[in-house]
């Protein structure tokens, strides 16, 4: 039996960003709280958003190095069904947010080389789900939503005890590559389906999930 392409479009800032997510019938919406972003979100202006997404589509949120009182108040006001953390957390944190807050936490790893794939064995033995991300830059100062791709070929063939999502530098022209090239099955983005740095295109967002679920066919 086929498995489904499940697709997580991440930065929403504004209600029509919810909306276009929606009708496109993507299955993740993420919400970024790392004010380096242009994707940054306050906690109230994520509330609302996230009262707005259907049921059945999964909220995200992805923070970086965050500590107990930021995610005290952010689980507090932001209806979410899962945690995404996006910096060095060590495995033992990624358990520690696991018992605490009792919702299921993806965590993100960039590769660059096949030096990074050991640590993709790591937290799969800790993490609900991993985001395979491209490692930024060197001297940017966010570790994702930089729009830059890794070398697929480092991960193809390789498999993990959890589910796992695909991220970084994916855009329309593209997916369906890098889907066949690493088997994935879910993909993650951001900057592909924009604008602007920040700002959501709704057309951008129904062609990429059109790309994405057209990659693999539906018998297989």
């Amino acid at each position: 039996m086929a498995r489904p392409v499940r697709i997580k479009i991440c930065g929403l800032t504004r209600p029509e960003d919810v909306s276009a997510v929606t009708a496109a019938r993507a299955n993740y919406v993420g919400f970024v709280f790392f004010p380096k972003s242009p994707r940054n979100i306050g906690l109230e202006a994520a509330s609302q958003l996230a009262i707005a997404v259907p049921a059945g589509i999964a909220k995200v949120a992805l923070v970086v190095n965050a500590d107990n009182a930021f995610l005290d108040r952010l689980t507090a006001t932001v209806p979410l069904d899962m945690l995404q953390l996006h910096g060095n957390e060590p495995p033992e944190r990624v358990l520690e947010v696991r018992q605490r807050y009792g919702l299921p936490v993806m965590k993100a790893l960039g590769v660059r080389d096949e030096s990074d794939l050991p640590a993709l064995d790591r937290y799969a033995r800790v993490a609900d789900q991993l985001l395979v991300d491209a490692k930024p830059p060197e001297g940017a100062d966010r570790l994702g939503g930089n729009g830059v791709a890794f070398d697929w070929r480092l991960i193809a063939g390789r498999r993990w005890p959890v589910p796992w999502m695909l991220a970084g530098g994916l855009t329309i022209d593209n997916v369906a590559e890098a889907m066949h090239l690493t088997d994935a099955r879910q993909v993650d983005l951001s900057s592909g389906v924009e604008s602007a740095p920040g700002v959501k295109d709704p057309d951008l967002i129904r062609a990429f999930c059109e790309a994405a679920r057209g990659a693999i066919p539906a018998a297989e």
